[in-house]
């Protein structure tokens, strides 16, 4: 993250796939369900060694709650009004975060201390219209590794018929969470501290 760095282990990602399964869960609220058609998080560090990814596509929506006016073909113009989204919050399980590098998991779960807090959470504060078009602004809390810090996720988001694909990328640092860089090969890999966090969500937005 660029701002107040948080830890890779989702995030973000995390902001974005939940705000849009947060609104899918509350669509009986809605009356305009939405449905998360797909969502991705992914984390790409360095070492001393080789660059590394991870990712997941698992992300569950633990609270979630709108207003009543937020319905209609003007849903997405509503949601950014206040008070329109009046609670928010995803999770997402750290021991799902998976790179094709062998070895790496363990060491980064081990990093992200997942036997003590299972989960990566993020708490929506305020969802606000960014400064252009097609783009939000989403403030909030993420909690990694027992630690929370408040984060600004900056969205762009692209309409497609019945659908709604919202991006999103972040720097963080793990160590503003607590969190030390994991090494490998007997400490001979040793991983730098700042990752970026992209994630992108696709949603189904109801045409009728």
């Amino acid at each position: 993250m660029v701002r107040r760095h948080v830890r890779p282990t989702l995030l973000t990602g995390l902001a974005l796939a939940g705000c849009v399964g947060a609104i899918a869960a509350a669509g009986a609220q809605a009356a305009r369900p939405l449905a998360i058609d797909a969502a991705r998080i992914t984390i790409t560090g360095t070492s001393n060694i080789h660059p590394y990814t991870a990712s997941t596509t698992a992300v569950r929506v633990t609270r979630a709650s709108l207003g009543t006016t937020v319905a209609g073909p003007g849903f997405w113009d509503a949601i950014v009004k206040p008070g329109a989204l009046e609670a928010f919050e995803v999770a997402i399980p750290a021991a799902q975060l998976t790179s094709p590098k062998e070895g790496l998991d363990k060491n980064m779960h081990k990093a992200l201390k997942v036997q003590e807090h299972a989960d990566i959470t993020f708490r929506l504060t305020a969802l606000e219209p960014g400064a252009s078009a097609g783009t939000l602004k989403a403030r909030g809390f993420l909690r990694i590794a027992g630690v929370e810090r408040e984060v600004v996720l900056d969205l762009t988001t692209e309409r497609r018929e019945a659908s709604l694909t919202v991006k999103g990328k972040l720097d963080l640092l793990m160590t503003d969470y607590g969190i030390k860089p994991p090494t490998a090969m007997l400490g001979m890999l040793k991983t730098d501290p700042k990752v970026t966090v992209t994630f992108e969500t696709v949603l189904g937005v109801p045409l009728t």
